[in-house]
């Protein structure tokens, strides 16, 4: 099913872009590429690695592995329409109901037989134990080995030192399951196109805080977290630069992404995966803008191609996911103040801590800032408990709110 759906995405955005290719297309391109990882994981013809989020997936894409972290599957099953089937059958071979949407889909689809075997795991002590606790489980379910990555929750030398020497023994992992060392010259390679789509994206990120924004609220929707992916790559260099040269191009044409845009938002942690009607009432009806997504930040700096693996050490660690909360609160501040918003909006993914469990936290933090936040009871990936009108009232309630303040 999902080789299918894969194939038909990449096919279909390749026919757009070349109906138009001389036409502004970064989305696009992003979107095209996306298909193609997914073609690549899903094939059979690849080296596959399924992946912990915090994993150094350029250093893989270096030693010929296609990998990948296992919410991206939820979040396509999501979109397709078909998550359902493989949360009922998650819960129904015991998993709860209440963890997160996200592993719960993937689970179900594992054990259904519809997800791709792995040469092997990567699992990631951060973001979330929840994650680490998935890709337990799905080691057991594809009986494969699994390598952990413990993550520390402070930049401290003794603790990058601690994770490169990891990465490194991850290397010696990767090299016994696939028979390939790895090419130092390939690494170094990989790691130049990371440190220029590292720049590219941070450029990115600046132009999208002019007011008004070049981007509209979907551009860049998913981004910071599954280019991630493609980092490594020229792809990734590619994509990055053709985002830079519209949002600029939009920028000195003065062309906002949204034609009268009225209030600028932050949206906090994940977007909505499947197809719902509050993206569309944000732009059309109120001209609220989400200007920033909390995961579209860069906070790494570039990476010493000879010396990769305390870079990619430091770049893990960096994510204000990690360590105390007042670390990410004080990150939201800072993206609140430099993209100028008027307000944020929190899915509260149901069973994350890192979600429904921070929120109260988070609330408070903006609000020492002057922001307000509209808090949602929502899990970002499942559709059979969407309260559509419920939160369609909640949002005209906030922008009401906005406007009184205005």
């Amino acid at each position: 099913m999902m080789l299918q759906y894969f194939k038909d995405l990449e096919s279909g955005i390749a026919a757009k872009i070349k109906e138009n290719p001389d036409s502004p297309n970064a989305r696009k391109k992003y979107a095209l590429e996306v298909a193609r990882l997914g073609t690549r994981l899903y094939s059979g013809e690849n080296s596959v690695a399924w992946c912990g989020v915090t994993a150094p997936f350029d250093l893989l894409s270096a030693m010929g592995v296609t990998s990948c972290f296992v919410e991206f599957i939820g979040a396509m099953l999501a979109s397709t329409g078909a998550i359902g089937t493989f949360l009922d059958h998650a819960e129904h071979s015991g998993y709860a109901s209440d963890i997160c949407g996200y592993h719960r889909s993937v689970l179900g689809s594992a054990k259904q037989g519809l997800m791709p075997v792995p040469d092997f795991l990567i699992a990631t002590s951060c973001p979330c134990s929840g994650g680490l606790a998935v890709m337990e489980n799905l080691a057991g379910i594809f009986k494969k080995d699994l390598f952990v990555l413990h993550i520390p929750q402070d930049e401290s030398e003794k603790n990058v030192k601690y994770l490169a020497d990891q990465i490194r023994q991850m290397t010696g992992f990767v090299s016994a399951h696939t028979g390939r060392q790895i090419d130092e010259e390939t690494l170094s390679r990989a790691i130049e196109n990371t440190n220029s789509a590292r720049g590219l994206i941070k450029e990115v990120f600046e132009l999208a805080s002019h007011v008004p924004s070049p981007t509209n609220g979907h551009d860049l929707s998913n981004f910071g977290i599954v280019m991630a992916l493609l980092l490594g790559t020229e792809a990734a260099v590619e994509i990055s630069k053709a985002y830079r040269d519209e949002f600029a191009a939009r920028n000195r044409e003065m062309k906002p992404g949204m034609p009268g845009e009225k209030h600028r938002l932050m949206w906090i942690q994940n977007r909505i995966q499947f197809k719902n009607p509050l993206d569309g009432l944000l732009r059309e009806q109120y001209r609220a803008n989400i200007v920033v997504d909390e995961l579209n930040s860069i906070t790494w700096e570039p990476i010493d191609p000879d010396d990769p693996y305390t870079g990619l050490a430091r770049r893990a660690i960096s994510i204000p996911f990690n360590g105390n909360i007042r670390r990410r609160v004080d990150h939201l501040q800072k993206l609140a103040l430099s993209y100028k918003i008027d307000g944020a909006i929190n899915p509260c993914h149901r069973g994350c801590r890192q979600g429904a469990g921070a929120r109260g936290l988070i609330s408070e933090g903006l609000k020492e800032i002057g922001i307000p936040v509209l808090n949602l009871e929502v899990d970002v990936v499942d559709p059979r408990d969407f309260a559509e009108g419920q939160l369609s009232t909640r949002i005209e309630a906030f922008v009401e709110m906005l406007e009184a303040r205005a």
